[in-house]
C-alpha cells in the first residue's frame, strides 16, 4: 500500500485575507424520531402546540408523522446556530405529550413488524398538504417505510460574495474570468460539491456514529450484519451504516447519471429524472383498486427532492419554483452537506467540533483543485465509501485513488494536515479557537480509533445491553439539558406566535377549494 504524498502543503492562496470570510452563513437541519414512554415509535399526531408541520419555518416533520425536523435560519457564527437549535429542542421538549422523548440515534429502534405502524406525515386537507403526504406514500411503496425512519443532520454553508470575487480576480483562466459573478459562484460551489463527494469517506470515519442497528430495522431484509448483543446487529469495524446500503438508498437513481460538472447539465439531468418513467415503479401502479392515488407518478423521481445525495447544491426557491428552477435562475446560493450522522452524545445531535470540522472541510473543498467527476472515479469513490461504512475502523482499511491503494489512516491524516491553516484562518475571522479545537478533536480520532464516535457507540451499546437501552439512556440524559437551557420571554413569545401563525396559514390554504386534489394532481402529472 502506498503512502499518499503531500504534494501541495496548503490549498490556501497567499493573497487570502481572513476578513474575506466575514459574512459566511451556516444553518442546521436536525431530524429526530418521537418515541413513546414504552420505547416504541410514537403513533400520536404531531403536537398541535407546536403549530402546523406544513407551514412552520423551524419545526416540521420529514417522512413519517413521528420524524420531527428542526431547522435553524442561517446564522453568522457556529455558537449562534447551535444555540438556536438548542432553543428549538427546548421548546419542542416543553410540548411533547404523554412522556414522549426524542430518539438520539440516526438509526431507529422501537419499530414493530407492521410497516403500517410507521405513520405517514400528515399535513392537513389542502392540496399541497395532501400532495406532501402522497409523496411520502410513494416513497413507502417504492423503498419500504422502515428506510424512512432514519434520521440525519444536514449542514448548510454559504460563503460571502467577496470570497468569489477575490477568487475570480486571481484566476489565470480567461474563460473563468469572463463569467458573471453568479456563474462563477456556481462553478466554484460545484467544485466544492465534487471534492466533498471525494472526501465523504473522511466524514464517515471522523463523525460517523451509526455502526450498529436495532434488529427490528432489518425485519424482512437480507443482510450480512452480525449479532452484537441481544436485539442489536453490527459490523465489527463499521462507522456509518446509515450511509451504506442499509441506509437511505434509491436503487433507481443508479441509472440517472446525474453529474456535478456543470450547473446546466445538473439541472437538466434532475428535471429529466422527474419526467422519465421507471418500469419497476410503473408496475406498482399510480392508483389503488379504489382509484385513490398511491404515488405522485411512476417516474425515476416523483419530485426532485427524492434524489438522494451526500451533498446538494441549493438556492432558496421562490413561490412556485422547484429547487432546479431556482438553481437555473439564480445559480447556487449555498451547499447542503448531508453525509452527517446524528451524534447521540449531543442533546441537539451535533456539537461544536463537528460544526467546526465541517466548515473547515467545506472551505478546503472550495479552495482545492476539483477536476470533473466522471463515472470511473465515481465508482472508485463508491468503493471507498462502502469500505469506510463497513470497515473504516479496521487496521487495514484502505482508500483507492489515482490507481493507487492507500492506508485509510494515512489518507485521512494527510487531508487533515492540509486543512490546519484553514482552521487558523477561520479562527482569525471569528476571533475564536473553535476551528483549531475541532481539528484537534478529529486528530485524536485518527491517533486512536477508540476515540471515534462509532467506537464509542459500540462500547456504550454493549455497556447498556443493546441499542434500545443505550438510546433510551441518552434520550433521558438529554432531557436535563433541554430543561436547563434558558429560554428568554422573547424566544417563548416568538415560538408561541409561530404556532398560531403557522396554524392560520394552514387553515388559509385549506380554505382554497378552487381546484380539487384530483385536478391538482392531474396538472402536476
Amino acid at each position: 500500500m502506498s503512502q499518499p504524498e503531500a504534494i501541495t502543503p496548503s490549498v490556501l492562496p497567499t493573497w487570502v485575507d481572513s476578513a474575506l470570510f466575514k459574512g459566511m452563513l451556516r444553518g442546521i437541519e436536525r431530524e429526530s424520531l418521537r418515541m413513546q414512554s414504552n420505547g416504541f415509535l410514537s403513533q400520536a399526531d404531531h403536537p398541535i402546540a407546536l403549530g402546523s408541520a406544513l407551514t412552520h419555518p423551524h419545526i416540521t416533520t420529514d417522512y413519517s408523522e413521528a420524524l420531527m425536523e428542526f431547522i435553524t435560519p442561517p446564522k453568522e457564527s457556529i455558537p449562534q446556530a447551535l444555540n438556536y437549535l438548542t432553543d428549538i429542542h427546548a421548546v419542542v421538549h416543553r410540548h411533547l405529550e404523554n412522556d414522549e422523548k426524542l430518539w438520539p440515534l440516526s438509526m431507529p429502534c422501537m419499530l414493530d413488524d407492521q410497516e403500517e405502524n410507521i405513520r405517514l406525515a400528515q399535513y392537513g386537507t389542502s392540496n399541497i398538504g395532501k400532495f406532501k403526504t402522497l409523496y411520502r406514500h410513494g416513497l413507502g411503496i417504492r423503498y419500504g417505510r422502515r428506510m424512512q425512519t432514519i434520521s440525519g443532520v444536514h449542514y448548510n454553508v454559504s460563503f460571502p460574495d467577496q470570497v468569489f470575487e477575490a477568487l475570480q480576480q486571481n484566476e489565470t483562466d480567461e474563460v473563468l474570468k469572463a463569467l458573471s459573478l453568479q456563474d462563477y459562484r456556481s462553478h466554484r460551489y460545484l467544485g466544492l460539491v465534487r471534492n466533498f463527494i471525494r472526501l465523504t469517506p473522511l466524514v464517515m470515519y471522523l463523525i460517523g456514529s451509526s455502526p450498529s442497528v436495532c434488529k427490528c430495522f432489518m425485519t424482512g431484509r437480507e443482510h450480512h450484519l452480525l449479532p452484537l448483543i441481544k436485539g442489536t446487529l453490527f459490523l465489527p469495524y463499521a462507522t456509518a451504516l446509515r450511509m451504506g446500503r442499509f441506509g437511505y438508498q434509491n436503487s433507481a437513481q443508479k441509472q440517472l447519471g446525474i453529474h456535478y460538472n456543470n450547473l446546466t447539465a445538473y439541472v437538466e439531468e434532475l428535471q429529466k429524472a422527474v419526467h422519465t418513467p421507471y418500469e419497476q415503479f410503473s408496475h406498482l401502479g399510480l392508483n389503488n383498486e379504489q382509484g385513490e392515488p398511491i404515488q405522485i407518478n411512476d417516474h425515476v423521481l416523483q419530485i426532485e427532492n427524492e434524489y438522494y445525495s451526500l451533498v446538494r447544491p441549493k438556492q432558496v426557491p421562490q413561490a412556485g419554483e422547484t429547487p432546479s428552477d431556482a438553481l437555473a435562475k439564480r445559480g447556487i446560493g449555498y451547499v447542503e452537506l448531508r453525509a452527517v450522522d446524528v451524534n447521540p452524545y449531543s442533546p441537539i445531535g451535533i456539537d461544536e467540533d463537528t460544526a467546526g470540522f465541517l466548515e473547515v472541510l467545506a472551505l478546503y473543498c472550495l479552495l482545492k483543485d476539483s477536476p470533473d467527476l466522471l463515472d470511473d472515479e465515481q465508482e472508485l469513490i463508491e468503493q471507498n465509501q462502502a469500505e469506510v461504512v463497513n470497515r473504516g475502523r479496521a487496521p487495514n482499511a484502505k482508500i483507492l485513488e489515482d490507481n493507487q491503494e492507500y492506508a485509510l489512516e494515512a489518507w485521512v491524516r494527510l487531508h487533515l494536515s492540509q486543512m490546519q491553516d484553514l482552521a487558523q484562518l477561520l479562527n482569525q475571522t471569528y476571533t475564536t479557537d473553535l476551528y483549531t479545537q475541532a481539528m484537534l478533536a478529529m486528530q485524536k480520532r485518527i491517533d486512536d480509533v477508540d476515540e471515534t464516535l462509532s467506537a464509542q457507540v459500540i462500547e456504550d451499546t454493549m455497556k447498556h445491553n443493546g441499542t434500545w437501552a443505550f438510546g433510551s439512556f441518552m434520550a433521558n440524559q438529554h432531557l436535563g439539558s433541554y430543561e436547563q437551557h434558558p429560554l428568554s420571554p422573547e424566544t417563548l413569545a416568538y415560538f408561541a406566535e409561530l404556532t398560531q401563525s403557522s396554524l392560520q396559514q394552514q387553515q388559509q390554504l385549506e380554505q382554497d377549494t378552487s381546484i380539487s386534489f384530483d385536478d391538482y394532481l392531474a396538472n402536476f402529472r
